[in-house]
């Protein structure tokens, strides 16, 4: 894809054990946005706040740096 057509957020600091944090972040690719944040709202894990914090830097990097629409917008990949 083209790199104009990607945003990227990340975060070094989450101190949490890298099996738990796949399990969250396994369960958001390839959902579209809205999908992706109504799961990690309702998350009974510790850990799907910091992950919703790096999806909603995510959105604001595509909306604000590429100038994409949010409505079209997925989560292409997500990895620990």
């Amino acid at each position: 894809m083209n790199s104009k057509m990607t945003a990227i957020a990340k975060d070094n600091m989450i101190r949490i054990s890298p099996l738990k944090l796949s399990l969250i972040t396994n369960s958001i690719i390839n959902k579209d946005v809205n999908s992706a944040i109504n799961q990690l709202k309702f998350s009974n894990k510790r850990v799907s706040s910091n992950v919703l914090k790096v999806l909603n830097s995510a959105i604001a990097n595509a909306e604000n740096n590429n100038q994409l629409d949010i409505d079209k917008l997925f989560v292409k990949q997500a990895y620990v």
